[in-house]
This record gives C-alpha cells, structure tokens and sequence, in this order.
C-alpha cells in the first residue's frame, strides 16, 4: 500500500507542479491542446526514471540474489552434501541478502516502474484527444483508476484477517490465493464507477469514438487477464497440481529428464496467459485504440498492492527459515517454515507472472504513446526497415537473457571456489589440530560396530551370491549404507571437535563478508553491459534507422520477451517446487518413500539450481527490456528525424 500510494502522490504532485508551468493547460483556447500534450509528454519522464531504478533493482539485484543462491547451493548441496541454509557455509548469509534484494527490492522497483509507465502512457494519450485535454477531471482518470484499485486492495486485506483467517498450513497458499480473486472481484464495480463518473459518454481519440463504457470493458479485460495468468501460473508450478508433481516424478531417471521436462513444463505454461494478453490486446485497440490497450495496462495494475504484497511473503518465509537453520532451532521450525516456503514459491511465482503480464501490456501502451507522438498511426510491416526492425527486436531479449545468464555463471563459480577455499582450509586446521577428542560420548563406538557389520555381512554375502546382477544390486545397497555411516561419522567428529574448541566450527563474520563482497561486485559491475544494451539500441536505431524500424524493434522484442519471460520463470519456479516436494517426502516411487538424500532428491536440486537464474533472474528482468526501450523510445520521440525523412543513415543511403 506505501509503494502504490507513494507513486499516486508523487505523481499527483509532478502534475500541479507543471501544471503551474504550462499555465495554459487544460485552457479552451488555440494552444490548450498542444501544451496538455507537451505537458504530459515532459511528465513521461517519471515512468523512465521508475524504469531506469528498477533496472538497477531487477537486473543488479537478481545478479546478486542468484549468484549468492547458486553459489551456496553448490558449494553447500552438491559439493558437501549440507543441509540449506547450514551456517557452516560462508554463501549463506549473502543468500538471504539477495532474497531481500532481489525479490523485495527488485520486484517492488519492478512493479513500481509498471504503474508509472501505464499511468504515463495512458495521460500522454488521453492527452491526445481534444475532448480530454481541456478538463482535468477527465485526465486524471488514469490515476483515479489507480487509486479505485488501491482502495479495492485494502477493502480486501480485511478478508484474510478477519473473515479467512487461516488456521491450518494448508490454508496458506489457498488465503494469498483469494487475496488476488476478491481484490479482482472488489475492483469491478469501482471501474464501472470511476469510467462513468469521469470521462465523458463519448470522446475522440487517434481518430476514433470512444464511448465510457468502452474504455471500463478494456480495464476489465486487463483486471480479469491478471488473475487468469496468476491462477495458470500457479497451476503450472505449486506441488499442488500434477505438473510440478510430473515433474518430480521425472527426477527417478536422473537431473537430465528433470530439466527437459521442465523446460517443456515451462514453455506450455506460457500458452493460457499469451492468449489472455492477445485478448485484452485486441479488445482495446477494437474498442479505443490504443489508448483501450493503455487501459487494458491500468486493469492489470488495479490490484498491483495485492500482488506485490503476495510475492513478497516468499521471500520473507524463504529468510525465516533460514534464520531457523542458522540459529539451531527445533527441526520442527524449520519444517513448519518449510511449508510456508513451498507456498510462498507459488505466489512469488504468481507474482512473477502478473509482472510479466502486467509488463507486455505497459510495453504496447508505451508504444501506442511513441506511435501517436511520432505520427505513425497504421505501421505498415511490409517494408525493408520494418522487416531489420522486427528480427533485430526479436533477438534483443536473447541477447539480454544470454548476459544476464553468464553474469550469474561467472559470478556462482567465484562464489563455490570461495566457499571450497574456505570450507579446504577449515578442515586443514581441524586435522592439524593437536587436541583430544572425546570421541566415546559422541556415538562413535556405536557407528563402529554398525558400520563392521555392514562389511562382514557384505564380505560374507559376497561368498554365497552366484548371480552377479544380484550381486551387483547387493552392492549398490552396501555403497548407501557406506556413504550413510560415513556422513554419520562427519557429524560425530564436527560434534567432538565443537565440544572441545567450540570457535573451530563457527563461520566467522569476515568469511560471511567476502562472500557477500563477490556477490556485490558482480551484481554492480555486471549489470552495465544489459543496461547499456537496452538504453542504447531504441536510441541507436532511432537516429540512424529511423522511427519506422524502431516500431518494428519495440514490438519484435515484446513478442519474443514476454514469451521468454513468462515460460522462464515457470521453469524456474517448478523445479524449486519439485525440489520441496521430494525433499517434504510426498514422492513415493514403487511403495517407497523418496525424500531428501536420495538420488532423485540431488537430482531435483540439479533442476532447482539450473532454474534459480532462469526464475529470479533473466525470466523477470525481460520485463525491463520490454518496458525500458519503449518508455526510452517515447522520451526521445520528439527528438528522432520525422517519419518522412528516416533515420540520419537512411538520408545517407537513401530509402
């Protein structure tokens, strides 16, 4: 409620001020029309500086969270066999860091630069239709459509504290659940309300009449298309349904069929929500142009304060039960916690894919708003710079995904030789060590004996067994049962050790601090290339190439980046739940019980850390593609060579 609220005020508050500059706005008079448009055009600039911040959130932020993640996952899972969030392992505070970075800050930052870029297009818009423009009421209606959605939002929080309140962990995902749907329910009337009290019956715009009713139809078709996309994003990846649970069934034959599944899991979940998105789409340029298709962009930001409040509380339960782990409490903390995680995943997941949508919508709005101001109102795709224009767009967002994938890369692997420098020279110091051990009180005895008996019955077993097949699978049963005592016995001696000199096993706060260090750098030194790509190349093409092959960009890279982004995260966000659903106990393969420790649980670890940069990192931050370089494209329109003249290259070689 304080981001939405906030960017409401601040916006409402950038409005009187050049209100008071452009004295003559809103004036019935021969420049009335012109200065409300070059008013609100100077007013764009808010949405790209919301943009330009959630760059450095969204991007530098999930470089940070995800090569601490990966990292600790690695060096701690796979390379130690340790359980996550083990406070013997230096990457973990930087992990719990980068929860708060990237999915509090970055998200928040996200959805924030969403909102003011929706609100910004839709006033440059209305700005464009001289029945608007001469009443401030009637172009004020983008943010009150903002605040009737902020005010659907509180009129719901009182639903899950005092009508639903949840008792049972069960519940958890269901209450966050209907947060979205009764916020979307609430927000309904309010658009009917709003559009009927504030724009007149009928208006003109970009050459079309448009009618109040029209203009709530195009809200409502974004408000509905945002819980549609929330509801088949969860579908696709809570371990509640069968997707995620195929998923982790595939995991039986090893981390390879995990990941192919998943990849095919994530690129059929973008299906539903595409076709939502080309819904709305086309009933708002049917129904207003493209000032319906900003309205469409408004819809789904009506219940912008629910959603960012449901994707924050993953990461607020992911830090809980670290800091459960890392302080030593029960087990059943951490198991509770666990719970709430597993649900936390899925509305973090939820809300990923209403970013997303929300992102494709402010993108075309963006674009309608550039496409008016340039005078471009039937592109035409046939045409050589149009055609550059639309493969050139339609790359960007690999070129972007593949950056911000190695930066993770790079930034993981210092991250695991860091760990493994430590954890190496830890353990040397621990065998150097001259002090006595009481061994005896730890249970090592005890292990002896088991563990002897486990080998003389296999040497024993190895005498009588004539069918190698058998033999080999008695084998692989005493190989478990070795790795088993020999983890037993790591433990027994990490007890000893800490009993006699209990500062040898701590992780000290200088060992924390150079993790912390690594991923900092990387997340702010990698970040510069993707954000010079996205800055510069609507900038670059619109100079050189013209306005023409800049509309073919912007929407080559909202086609291809949406789908990239939504079918990424999904991946990403259905690996780490199979993850938990193996490692809660839930898959039973042939009567028998596969929890963690096994071969399908290290392989589901293999998927989730495979998919920690595709979810937290590249999925998402394809929003900012789509959205940096149209609001990029709009601030600079006035300054790009005319349509009829292109680009300064063209003049050069000529059309």
């Amino acid at each position: 409620f304080a981001l939405v609220s906030l960017g409401i005020m601040v916006l409402m508050i950038l409005v009187e001020v050049y209100k008071a500059l452009f004295f003559n706005a809103y004036k019935d008079n021969g420049d009335c029309e012109s200065c409300t448009v070059t008013m609100y055009e100077c007013i764009a600039g808010y949405g790209l500086g919301g943009s330009s911040i959630a760059m450095f959130g969204r991007v530098g932020g999930g470089i940070y969270t995800k090569a601490a993640d990966v990292g600790a996952d690695l060096a701690g899972k796979v390379d130690q066999g340790w359980d996550e969030d083990d406070p013997r392992n230096p990457a973990v505070i930087a992990d719990n860091v980068g929860d708060n970075v990237g999915d509090i800050a970055g998200m928040g930052a996200d959805l924030f630069g969403s909102f003011a870029e929706a609100t910004c297009a839709a006033l440059v818009l209305c700005a464009q239709s001289p029945d608007l423009a001469v009443h401030f009421t009637s172009m004020s209606f983008p943010i009150l459509v903002s605040v009737g959605g902020l005010l659907a939002c509180f009129l719901t929080s009182f639903f899950a504290t005092h009508f639903f309140p949840v008792k049972k962990d069960a519940d958890v995902e269901t209450a966050l659940k209907l947060q979205l749907l009764i916020s979307t329910v609430i927000a309904t009337p309010i658009v009917f309300f709003v559009s009927g009290v504030f724009l007149p019956y009928s208006f003109d715009i970009s050459g079309k009449t448009v009618y109040w009713y029209s203009a709530a139809i195009c809200i409502l078709a974004g408000l509905w298309s945002g819980l549609i996309i929330g509801f088949i994003t969860e579908y696709y990846t809570s371990f509640s349904y069968r997707p995620t649970q195929r998923l982790a069934e595939a995991c039986e034959t090893g981390p390879a069929t995990n990941i192919i599944y998943g990849l095919a899991l994530g690129y059929k979940s973008a299906i539903i929500p595409i076709v939502c998105l080309c819904i709305t789409m086309f009933l708002g340029y049917t129904l207003g142009r493209m000032f319906g298709i900003a309205c469409g962009a408004l819809g789904i930001l009506m219940t912008l304060a629910t959603g960012l409040t449901i994707d924050a509380y993953g990461p607020i339960t992911d830090n809980a039960g670290g800091i459960a782990e890392m302080t030593g409490m029960p087990k059943h903390v951490r198991k509770n916690t666990d719970k709430l995680d597993a649900a936390g995943n899925t509305t973090a997941a939820i809300g990923k894919g209403f970013a997303i949508g929300s992102a494709a919508l402010v993108s075309l709005a963006l674009f309608g708003a550039f496409a008016d101001t340039v005078g471009i109102y039937e592109l035409q795709l046939i045409g050589a710079w149009q055609f550059a224009g639309l493969v050139l767009g339609a790359m960007i967002p690999y070129w972007f995904f593949a950056m911000t994938m190695e930066s993770v890369g790079q930034a993981a692997n210092k991250m695991v030789l860091e760990v493994r420098r430590q954890v190496n020279e830890k353990r040397q110091g621990q065998a150097d060590s001259k002090q006595v051990l009481d061994y005896k009180s730890q249970g090592v005895d005890k292990i002896r004996q088991s563990l002897q008996a486990a080998l003389e019955g296999g040497i024993n077993e190895n005498k009588s067994i004539g069918n190698v097949q058998e033999l080999s699978n008695r084998v692989g049963e005493l190989s478990k049962i070795l790795r088993e005592k020999q983890e037993e016995l790591e433990q027994a001696h990490g007890r000893a050790l800490g009993a006699a000199d209990p500062d040898s096993l701590e992780t000290s706060n200088e060992q924390y601090e150079k993790c912390i260090a690594i991923a900092t750098d990387a997340s702010l030194k990698e970040m510069i290339a993707p954000g010079a790509l996205v800055l510069l190349t609507p900038i670059v093409v619109g100079f050189l190439f013209g306005v023409k092959m800049l509309a073919g960009v912007l929407l080559g890279s909202l086609a291809s980046g949406v789908s990239m982004a939504i079918s990424a995260s999904n991946t990403g966000g259905a690996w780490d739940n199979a993850k938990k659903y193996i490692g809660a106990g839930k898959l039973v393969i042939n009567g028998e019980v596969r929890g963690k420790k096994t071969e399908e649980h290290n392989a589901a670890i293999i998927g989730d850390t495979v998919g920690d940069p595709l979810k937290d990192t590249s999925g998402p931050a394809l929003n900012i593609v789509m959205k940096l370089m149209a609001i990029v494209s709009l601030v600079f329109a006035r300054a790009f060579p005319s349509e009829s003249k292109g680009g300064y290259l063209q003049q050069l070689i000529g059309k």
